[in-house]
């Protein structure tokens, strides 16, 4: 989010897609259905959602009383850590210059 917060500054449009693609995220992610429900062509696509492995672990461990899958949890949290850290980066060079564009 940092790195669209800085993005959002020099290009005002960007809020709008912002919105849009929580929304279709949201809608995307199989909360009343499991994943495994659909036909393997659009498994895939549902797996790209990053909300997807939370939802399903989460199901399997509230609903189905399984173990989580500690793999993949691992690396989505790696991932996010990285990509914080980045987006800090990008937003703590790019805010010398908010005050001209604002």
């Amino acid at each position: 989010m940092w790195f669209f917060a800085s993005l959002g500054v020099f290009a005002r449009d960007i809020q709008q897609l912002i919105g849009m693609a929580m929304t279709a995220l949201l809608f995307l992610t199989p909360i009343f259905f499991p994943a495994t429900a659909l036909p393997e062509d659009f498994r895939v696509w549902m797996y790209l959602n990053p909300l997807t492995l939370f939802v399903e672990q989460s199901r399997d461990v509230l609903v189905w009383g399984k173990v989580p899958a500690w793999a993949p949890l691992l690396l989505a949290y790696v991932a996010a850590i990285v990509l914080a850290r980045l987006g800090y980066a990008w937003f703590q060079r790019t805010r010398k210059g908010f005050a001209d564009v604002l």
